[in-house]
């Protein structure tokens, strides 16, 4: 099978005319020049073939300038030396674009020696695969113009000589490390040279400097290892470019996304749902340093919403009873009692050893079993409707242990890891099903494999995946590309290594699953990356051609984490790496801004008079009947929603991407429940009554009468959790609706605090710029988080009956039984009498503020803001949306 190439694709062109166009007025006859190598030891009569360059730089900025105003890109003022980077999303054809480039130097300005400098292996196979797959087809759009390319090869220097003499379009491919260090074989005189360093051959020629992915080529020896090639220029392409020398042409995420160059991207999120019962403890990490060892482990700790799964460095003697804030299960047998760097485990006192990446407790594995089900059932339903259409369909699955999908015995021998094993089950189970009894062609052994690099023994082994042991992985996984793309190919299901990066993609991979038993540090659109390119179908003559049906294009990613949080490290990686602002977003490389308050406004008469009313610090007490609360109490808890069992939930969301950011689409959803766990029961009322400070026999008495004490044996962490809750906010709700403030006598919130602490923020699209600082406090920038607050600001500055006005500071807080209370505005009316108000501004979507529609805890303080104000004569505290209702 031929894979077929579209020749016109708009985008694609625009992008070579970037760099064709940096030449314009380079002279055909003259970008050619012949030289003597005067090789030591021989006759001078062989010429090199060298690449030459008339035009100055001042022709080439202009030149530049031109391309960047017809791109729309910011225009450079300087030269940044003979750098030009070309930025194009992931999957759109990159290499394709700088292949062409050769050919359309060559055809313009007669250019014929080109280096293409890679950072990988996997690179390097990803691009001769491509020199290979597009080869015809650039010979019948260029007349059968003669192109040779080669990869070096420093057990064969010599073919260096034919790089540098012969007079056709010459294409070397190297990898950075191959030339990168002094004694590398090419920088060394060598005897298949005539004593010369081969690199010399390279330095003669001028060659034209491709570089692929030159964001992993930015160190200092690297950047001078390019230099010395004494290339005529250097092209830089990549998805991701840390420096973007000259800008030429920037095909970013969202704009291919917006021309549907790439995948649709959907995600699939599999999480655990209130599984806290558990002693559960992960191994994240390791760290020995010369003086100690530490370990990063995840625990359940006690918080004050309830349980939550939270990293904590650990050392030996630790205890996590008392890291996980005393939580009952960690009590007996949680004593960190050994940390081992070098076999990279952690052993604990009830006698279990961990490795890194191990867990017990909670459900890791049923949530990776759940995520494999979910890949398989994908899978299948997408394999049923396009293996019609001639597409064949690809799943793979990212791990971080090769141990889990294939391990060895004592003697050696292979075993099938619980992933495998897990598969084989689940695909089993589902090619069974009527619905798919058509795609079981194959048996279950033959439709998944893994790519792993192997020791010399040939046994898979975990690498970082840039090492030679990773050579033949890649060099594998290369090679099969365009078999794995047959549908009669047996091969579906892909497991690799986590490693696995940049150089490898395939147009027909459907589904990525993340089986990351830690948490992955692989960058989201490096994972997305290996599956963005368009699908490619068999056409009824053989050949492989490209679909552009955006039914068909969909990549759906089976993660380990919330939709949302997937969304949201998407969307700031794109803001990170490719510099695009999505539109409403505070920006994270906005600079901070100090905000200043104007000089001498502390002297100001009118801030004195308000301030004088304002400053008093007060205390309360709270009085309620305790007969009351275990009523009103019993009563919340009896109301309590179902209490369910630990699940697991999938929620399958569409990720949608425009100039406004990056925002899921809901699709659908799918619980698995454990109803049948037999889970430990904690202490009931010890846990219930650290959380209140009521006594235990209130606490029995409130469970008592709830007749819902039997849920906790449903799932008892929840059932503590809500019971808690509701407990708390009955509590809270008597405390208020009786609590009395007074003053304390002498305590005032002292002045000095408003320079002391002075604030540093982004400031973001509801900062308000004063223009009238005779009526406020500030200098410049009053620092807001809403529309409401913005334009409560704007009226106060252009009303005539308000003089004075400020945003209360943070520090200034009133106490509540719920936790500190800070007002918003403090202000002066003026107009048949003069009023001091304090203002707490809120936005409800009605003409007034609608209480009803604030959450619980906001009406509470709002309720413990009046009954402070009211201990002020000559002050009023109002809830509002605007400034005109402060008079109603």
């Amino acid at each position: 099978m031929k894979l077929t190439f579209d020749s016109n694709l708009q985008y694609q062109q625009d992008a070579i005319k970037s760099i064709t166009d940096l030449f314009e007025g380079q002279p055909l006859e003259d970008s050619i020049m012949e030289f003597n190598l005067k090789e030591e030891g021989t006759l001078d009569l062989i010429n090199g073939v060298s690449n030459n360059l008339i035009l100055s730089e001042e022709q080439i900025l202009k030149n530049l300038q031109s391309v960047q105003e017809q791109n729309d890109i910011e225009q450079s003022k300087n030269l940044d030396g003979m750098h030009f980077s070309i930025e194009m999303e992931t999957g759109t054809g990159k290499t394709y674009v700088y292949l062409r480039s050769i050919y359309e130097l060559n055809k313009a300005y007669g250019f014929k020696k080109f280096v293409i400098v890679v950072p990988s292996v996997a690179i390097r196979e990803g691009v001769l695969k491509n020199l290979e797959i597009t080869h015809e087809h650039f010979q019948n759009l260029y007349d059968n113009i003669p192109l040779n390319f080669q990869v070096y090869d420093s057990s064969k220097v010599s073919t260096l000589r034919g790089f540098a003499t012969n007079n056709n379009i010459e294409v070397l491919v190297i990898n950075i490390d191959s030339f990168a260090k002094d004694q590398n074989i090419i920088n060394q005189p060598h005897y298949r040279a005539n004593g010369r360093k081969p690199i010399e051959f390279i330095q003669s020629v001028n060659p034209i400097v491709i570089v692929d992915e030159p964001q992993n080529m930015e160190t200092e020896k690297r950047i001078s290892a390019i230099e010395n090639l004494n290339g005529l220029c250097t092209l830089r392409y990549s998805a991701t470019h840390r420096n973007q020398y000259n800008l030429t042409y920037s095909l970013n995420p969202v704009k291919a996304y917006d021309l549907g160059l790439v995948k649709q991207i959907e995600v699939d999120s599999i999480v655990e749902e209130n599984a806290y019962n558990d002693a559960f403890v992960q191994v994240d990490s390791i760290k020995a340093t010369k003086t100690k060892v530490t370990a990063k482990v995840s625990i359940n700790v006690n918080d004050k919403g309830g349980v939550k799964k939270k990293s904590v460095s650990v050392k030996v003697g630790d205890d996590l009873y008392k890291l996980s804030n005393e939580r009952e299960i960690y009590s007996d047998g949680y004593i960190i009692e050994e940390i081992d760097a070098t076999n990279n485990c952690i052993s604990i006192s009830n006698g279990n050893l961990l490795y890194k990446g191990d867990s017990q407790g909670g459900l890791n594995d049923e949530v990776m079993e759940f995520q494999i089900r979910k890949t398989v059932e994908e899978h299948l339903k997408k394999e049923k409707r396009l293996n019609k259409l001639g597409i064949k369909v690809l799943s793979l699955f990212f791990i971080d242990k090769v141990a889990n999908y294939r391990h060895y015995d004592s003697a050696g021998n292979p075993h099938k890891g619980k992933f495998a094993e897990w598969f084989e089950e689940i695909y089993q189970e589902y090619i069974s099903k009527p619905a798919f009894k058509e795609l079981n062609r194959f048996p279950v052994n033959e439709v998944h494999n893994g790519y792993f690099s192997q020791d010399k023994k040939g046994k898979f082994k975990d690498t970082s995946g840039e090492t030679k042991a990773d050579d033949d992985t890649y060099s594998l996984i290369m090679k099969d590309k365009e078999k794995l793309l047959d549908i009669d190919n047996s091969l579906r299901f892909i497991f690799s290594h986590s490693a696995l990066r940049e150089g490898w993609d395939n147009p027909n991979v459907f589904q990525i699953c993340t089986l990351n038993e830690t948490k992955s540090d692989i960058k989201k659109r490096q994972e997305i990356g290996r599956g963005l390119r368009l699908a490619v179908r068999k056409t009824d003559d053989g050949k492989l051609e490209r679909t552009y049906d955006q039914n068909i294009n969909r990549l759906t990613v089976i993660a380990n984490e919330s939709y949302d949080d997937f969304a949201k490290t998407l969307q700031k990686e794109i803001e990170d790496d490719c510099g695009v602002e999505f539109k409403g977003r505070i920006k994270n490389k906005r600079e901070r801004t100090t905000i200043k308050y104007r000089k001498g406004f502390e002297a100001d008469p009118k801030f004195l008079e308000i301030w004088e009313n304002l400053k008093k610090k007060t205390t309360y007490r709270v009085d309620y009947k305790t007969d009351e609360l275990i009523t009103f109490a019993s009563k919340a808890v009896k109301d309590l929603p179902e209490i369910k069992a630990p699940s697991i939930r999938s929620t399958k969301v569409s990720i949608n991407m425009s100039d406004e950011g990056i925002e899921a689409e809901y699709k659908g959803e799918k619980v698995d429940s454990f109803d049948n766990y037999s889970w430990k029961i904690p202490d009931v009322l010890g846990y219930i009554q650290s959380k209140t400070e009521l006594t235990r026999s209130t606490i029995q008495e409130i469970l008592s009468k709830s007749d819902r004490i039997g849920d906790i044996l449903i799932n008892p962490q929840l059932f503590l959790d809500l019971t808690t809750q509701a407990i708390k906010r009955t509590l809270y709700d008597l405390m208020i609706d009786g609590i009395k403030y007074h003053k304390i006598g002498g305590a005032d919130y002292e002045m000095t605090l408003f320079k002391a602490q002075e604030l540093e923020v982004y400031l973001n699209d509801f900062s308000f710029k004063v223009t009238d600082t005779s009526k406020t406090i500030y200098e410049e920038f009053i620092p807001l988080d809403s529309g409401v607050e913005s334009k409560f600001a704007k009226d106060c500055e252009s009303s005539d009956q308000i003089k004075f006005y400020f945003k209360l500071p943070n520090w200034f807080k009133i106490p509540t039984p719920i936790g500190n209370y800070n007002p918003d505005w403090a202000l002066i009316f003026e107009d048949d009498k003069k009023i001091y108000f304090v203002a707490e501004t809120k936005e409800t979507g009605t003409p007034e503020v609608d209480l009803t529609k604030l959450t619980g805890d906001e009406r509470l303080k709002i309720k413990c803001g009046k009954a402070h104000f009211n201990e002020f004569d000559e002050m009023e505290y109002k809830v509002v949306n605007k400034v005109g209702q402060l008079i109603s």
